[in-house]
């Protein structure tokens, strides 16, 4: 890990503080930042998005889809924990912490904001990060990058319907034009742009360029991402001045979320009898969010203001500390994992499974 991606969490808390403090020092570029709007999307911030996007999405090679089948019981539950489970059990999450226990501490007419912020920030799995969690975890890269790619295949054509319809049940009026065009603008658009750049790359200088051009973005993408922080707490440091709190309150069902959807997918994984190596990117994959599309997105619809915005930003402060958490576990389980008798029955099949020898000149009967 970077030193950016080691310590994203302290870049996000001084984020927090430095936005605040612009934000009552100079109110009038917040406001003319926040006015730089075409069709209800932020230009400055639309810029910043795509700074953050693209090198993560230039990570991606859509080809290794072909691999999907090679590990299919992790595939599987990591498609049934991302798009069956995550976005619906954050959903029932929010509804039952702040929009009942919370409520009373939290401001009432940013209420059902706050829900769908959480329920966009769940309905994005991670797109980058995953690759540092699942190296952490000596996860099987294969399954790793033809799970990413999948999920983003997926997400172009997902992310809206589900966020969508997850909106109207929490009685959430869905801006159906500015959710499709953050999809296009936030999704397709830059998926579009990076595999362009990538095959450009590769076809000249090959995977070495790409690796270099990769480690040169890296630093523009965090830059880019803490950039938009700033500006987001810039807008809603009165808020947070007046209640501190609100930031643990919406942290409370992000981390439930995540260790629950974690430790479901491990455990079903270990259930159908995967392989350690593809279990733990597995679990990582189903429980870490793409931040950087959620932010996009809670921007696009509710505005620098919102609650919503703010809610996935509390999923940015602490994704890291988290998903480290999450690493620890499943390397520190390891023993216990491998000791299922699925998995057992499985790994001693593939060891049993001889391949007849090819004939020899001459051996025909």
């Amino acid at each position: 890990m970077s030193i950016f991606e080691r310590y994203l969490t302290l870049w996000v808390a001084l984020c927090i503080v430095v936005g605040i403090a612009l934000g009552h020092l100079m109110p009038g570029v917040f406001h003319a930042i926040g006015a730089a709007e075409i069709a209800k999307v932020n230009l400055p911030v639309a810029v910043l998005i795509w700074l953050m996007v693209i090198p993560m999405l230039l990570r991606i090679d859509f080809g290794a889809l072909g691999q999907v089948g090679r590990h299919w019981r992790g595939i599987g539950v990591t498609l049934f924990i991302n798009w069956a489970i995550k976005p619906f059990s954050m959903a029932l999450l929010g509804w039952l912490f702040i929009g009942w226990l919370f409520r009373p501490l939290l401001p009432a007419d940013q209420i059902d904001s706050y829900i769908a912020g959480l329920i966009i920030l769940a309905a994005a799995p991670c797109t980058a990060m995953v690759f540092v969690w699942s190296n952490l975890t000596r996860g099987e890269p294969l399954f790793t990058l033809s799970q990413v790619a999948l999920n983003d295949a997926i997400m172009i054509v997902a992310f809206a319907p589900i966020v969508g319809l997850l909106l109207g049940l929490s009685a959430i009026t869905v801006p159906w034009g500015t959710l499709l065009l953050s999809v296009g603008l936030y999704i397709v658009v830059p998926v579009i742009i990076a595999q362009i750049i990538r095959r450009r790359v590769i076809s000249t200088g090959g995977e070495a360029a790409l690796a270099g051009l990769l480690r040169r973005l890296g630093p523009v993408s965090l830059v880019a991402l803490l950039t938009t922080l700033v500006l987001l707490f810039g807008f809603q440091g009165e808020q947070i001045i007046a209640q501190p709190l609100i930031i643990g309150l919406l942290a409370v069902p992000i981390l439930i979320q995540v260790y629950f959807n974690a430790g479901l997918a491990y455990l079903l994984n270990r259930a159908t009898g995967e392989a350690h190596c593809v279990a733990g990117p597995s679990a990582l994959i189903g429980a870490s969010n793409f931040f950087e599309l959620a932010v996009a997105a809670a921007i696009s619809l509710f505005g620098f203001h919102s609650g919503a915005a703010l809610a996935t930003v509390v999923g940015v402060l602490i994704e890291v500390p988290v998903m480290l958490s999450v690493v620890w576990i499943v390397n520190r389980s390891k023993g216990w994992y491998e000791r299922g008798a699925a998995v057992q029955l499985v790994a001693g099949a593939s060891k049993t499974i001889q391949f007849p020898e090819r004939p020899t000149e001459g051996s025909r009967t």
